[in-house]
């Protein structure tokens, strides 16, 4: 009896490695789609055999289940992420900078004019930024209707004037689709984008039509220039080593929480890491958000979406999409102000 326990649970273990070997294939095995389709059917077919014959006792079958996946591993491991591919228009510079006398010069900021999910009247600059005029960050959660699942990204503001948006995305080659699945499973690469706030959020409003809120931290400038550094530095050992993208481990929001841990954050693990159209919840539990609000009170002032589809491209669309958002008052009298002179 303890003998056809211990095979039935040998067997379990082998069936579900050759399943995710199977998916292993499927995304990462070079080739023609029809050239994946008869790998990953030889290699499920072979796994149903030995799985069968294994659980029939023949101790034989799972000896070569294990040689089977010790070659796909020693491939898989021999998988390396690259910088030199064609990548999509989009993704195609990483953001890297460096410090000179107090101000920070970015290489690569995207200043994209969207059109289509895929088309745009492309533009990266160069930028300059005065850190000493540095003192705000904001978080900016997208979402497009997949339960648990948003985008997030951080941008920081210069005395509410100029802002820079940071992205952490996959790093998709041209004409390629995301996969949430395919994330688990070294099929993209890593980037971090550094773009104009009507680039970043203008995609993903007016052309995307996703839900998009803003929530202002709550962190004294010292903080703010420390996170804002460490995305630079984080930025620059990208662009030197490339890395995979990974659903789970390395995405959006798990980079977001390294960065703030490695300048003092103290941030427990939460379960809202993962299901990130949480992540708001959690800022606010650890007393990241503006103080003096509820949560449902910054949620329901923070969605920007109508504000950011009515603003487009204009000059001042980083100060009109924060108006009414806590934390921003005085942008929203500044504005009430301009109206009465008018």
């Amino acid at each position: 009896m303890a003998q056809a326990f211990v095979g039935f649970i040998i067997g379990s273990a082998l069936a579900l490695a050759m399943v995710w070997g199977a998916a292993a294939l499927w995304y990462r095995l070079p080739g023609s789609p029809l050239m994946r389709r008869f790998a990953v059917a030889g290699w499920g077919l072979a796994g149903l055999v030995l799985v069968t014959l294994g659980v029939q006792g023949l101790w034989l079958a799972h000896g070569v289940q294990l040689v089977l996946m010790m070659v796909l591993l020693i491939w898989w491991f021999q998988l390396k992420p690259a910088h030199d591919r064609p990548w999509s228009g989009d993704v195609a510079y990483l953001a890297t900078g460096e410090v000179r006398h107090d101000r920070l010069c970015l290489h690569h900021v995207r200043d994209f004019d969207w059109r289509t999910r895929d088309e745009a009247t492309e533009q990266w600059q160069p930028r300059s930024y005065d850190l000493d005029r540095l003192d705000s960050v904001d978080m900016i959660v997208s979402s497009w209707g997949r339960p648990g699942v948003a985008h997030v990204m951080i941008s920081f503001g210069f005395e509410a004037e100029r802002f820079v948006l940071f992205s952490v995305e996959v790093r998709r080659l041209k004409g390629e689709r995301f996969s949430e699945i395919g994330g688990f499973f070294r099929q993209y690469e890593l980037a971090i984008v550094a773009t104009e706030e009507r680039d970043a959020v203008g995609l993903r409003a007016k052309v995307r039509r996703e839900r998009i809120s803003l929530f202002r931290l709550n962190m004294p400038r010292h903080a703010i220039r420390s996170l804002l550094l460490a995305y630079v530095e984080e930025a620059n050992a990208l662009a030197e080593s490339p890395r995979f993208y990974n659903t789970v481990s390395a995405n959006c929001t798990t980079l977001i929480i390294d960065m703030a841990r490695s300048i003092g954050a103290r941030l427990p693990f939460d379960y809202r890491w993962l299901v990130t159209d949480r992540l708001p919840s959690y800022a606010f539990k650890v007393g990241g958000l503006w103080p003096g609000y509820s949560l449902s009170e910054l949620e329901a002032r923070g969605r920007i979406d109508p504000q950011a589809r009515a603003a487009h491209r204009a000059s001042d669309f980083s100060q009109r999409i924060r108006r009414g958002v806590p934390g921003w008052e005085s942008l929203e009298a500044s504005a009430l102000a301009e109206g009465k002179q008018r």
